[in-house]
């Protein structure tokens, strides 16, 4: 007897069933803090409760689907289950924190997103906050940051994985597979964790503190054990690593993978690696000057604060090395918003516009110009350097770029002006809400534990946004307006 097919959404429905069980046992992963610190034990049911809810459920839709065999999902409906095991992953972790008695479920729901989605603003007061929430925050960032949805289909199906993690906004298929790419990726990510974090600690950083800032740097997250950041280490040596960990999480794996080869003609020939390049030698002598002439800083301190804010605003990881950022120079931050609405390389931890995006529309300006300029008749291929490659540019992939930069800029200006509604300046609530829409986690002080709810639902939404990179989201909603509307005209 054959098994009964299914497929659409009682095949979504069966996925999330299967996605919701493993969402449960990763809350239960922070929980380990307690056999190393056993006064943290009343902390292990605002985890087990949402962790048990998950599982049962999960459990009992895919014993519901059990002698099921899966078909297909139909166009745009993997974009549907994406945005789906997003929110359900935020909404489940924001239960601990509203089970705690400290946050709201706004406050959790917010801190959830910044988390998953690497961003690293937060409402968490750090020196109340228990080893168990430290962690929690931290494992949200790795997932996060190596991506969800890797995370889980990886233990699924790799026949089904590679088109879920694309959804998700990743182009970095390192390996013909998911679970080939997965384990290398992993590999790569989990290998500079453990390298980080031994330099920090050799550093003289506490091993807690150094695995949780390991984590997040690569991850380029910026969730810190100190409400100082990084800057309250106040050590060269630790805000070296963190520079080299924020580099190397904002970097294409594609990248990491070449390095690792030794391709290094492939990889300083790289148009992101050449972009970066040319930012640094603009930007960074820019902040280092705005702060000698601003605020009397030597050129020492001015290069030492200046490159590692650079290098945190670009990546995407938000860790600070100066304690507020509303005292520094017009200019300074300024230079900081452009950084963070740039973003790092595509296929990275980092968010933002992405540095390949931005190198392909100078690149189409150029050959717009030279095509007005050429015969009318003269036919050129377009390229643009992937990796030692020499790629051709199609005309859509132009269009395309330039609707996603368009949709970028039209969604900054909007949280801005939201965020303007409130009473704050416009450059207080371009740079909170550049910090949030590219991920980043820089803050001057509008998101917090004592915001307005509107206000932190507005920086979610733009870290969501931000996170799955607009299109997965505006198309999943459209898959299903339209699916609904033929129904009610069937």
């Amino acid at each position: 007897m054959n098994k009964r097919v299914i497929s659409g959404y009682p095949l979504i429905l069966n996925y999330l069933g299967i996605f919701s069980i493993l969402i449960g046992l990763i809350l239960l992963l922070p929980l380990t803090v307690v056999v190393f610190r056993p006064e943290e034990l009343d902390q292990v049911f605002y985890f087990l409760i949402p962790s048990l809810i998950a599982i049962i459920s999960g459990g009992t839709v895919a014993y519901w689907f059990r002698d099921r065999e899966k078909g297909h999902l139909e166009r745009n409906q993997d974009a549907i289950l994406v945005v789906l095991i997003w929110v359900m992953a935020i909404i489940y972790s924001a239960i601990p924190f509203a089970l705690s008695g400290t946050y709201s479920i706004t406050q959790g729901i917010f801190e959830a997103t910044s988390g998953f989605s690497t961003t690293g603003l937060t409402v968490v007061d750090v020196t109340r906050a228990s080893y168990v929430f430290l962690l929690f925050r931290s494992l949200l960032q790795f997932i996060g940051g190596v991506g969800l949805v890797l995370v889980l289909t990886s233990a699924i199906s790799d026949k089904f994985g590679m088109r879920l993690y694309n959804a998700e906004g990743h182009s970095d298929k390192l390996m013909p597979n998911l679970i080939r790419s997965a384990r290398m990726i992993l590999s790569i990510y989990v290998g500079y964790i453990l390298l980080g974090m031994m330099f920090y600690m050799i550093f003289g950083m506490p091993f807690f503190e150094a695995l949780n800032h390991s984590i997040c740097a690569v991850a380029t997250g910026g969730f810190s054990t100190n409400p100082g950041s990084i800057g309250a280490y106040d050590s060269v040596a630790i805000e070296v690593v963190t520079m080299v960990l924020m580099i190397l999480g904002g970097t294409n794996f594609f990248v990491h993978l070449m390095l690792l080869r030794g391709k290094l003609k492939n990889v300083f020939t790289h148009v992101e690696i050449k972009l970066l390049g040319l930012l640094i030698l603009i930007f960074a002598p820019m902040l280092v000057i705005s702060l000698m002439t601003a605020e009397g800083e030597t050129f020492g301190q001015s290069l030492r604060i200046g490159f590692f804010q650079f290098l945190s605003a670009i990546t995407g990881t938000g860790y600070q090395t100066v304690p507020g950022f509303t005292v520094l120079p017009e200019t300074f931050l300024f230079i900081l918003i452009i950084l963070m609405v740039l973003g790092a390389g595509m296929g990275s931890t980092a968010g933002g516009m992405k540095q390949y995006r931005v190198a392909l529309a100078f690149k189409s300006f150029y050959w717009s110009v030279r095509a007005q300029l050429s015969h009318k008749k003269t036919i050129r291929t377009r390229f643009i350097n992937k990796l030692g490659t020499q790629t051709i540019v199609e005309k859509e992939d132009i269009v395309f770029n330039y609707t996603f930069l368009m949709t970028y800029v039209m969604v900054l200006l909007i949280g801005t002006l939201i965020f303007t509604a409130f009473g704050y300046s416009l450059r207080d609530s371009l740079f909170e809400f550049a910090s949030a829409l590219g991920t980043v986690g820089l803050s001057v002080g509008i998101t917090g534990y004592h915001a307005h709810p509107l206000i932190l639902w507005t920086a979610t939404f733009g870290m969501f946004l931000g996170r799955l990179e607009f299109f997965v989201i505006f198309v999943a909603i459209s898959k299903v307006v339209l699916d609904l509307s033929k129904k009610k005209v069937m």
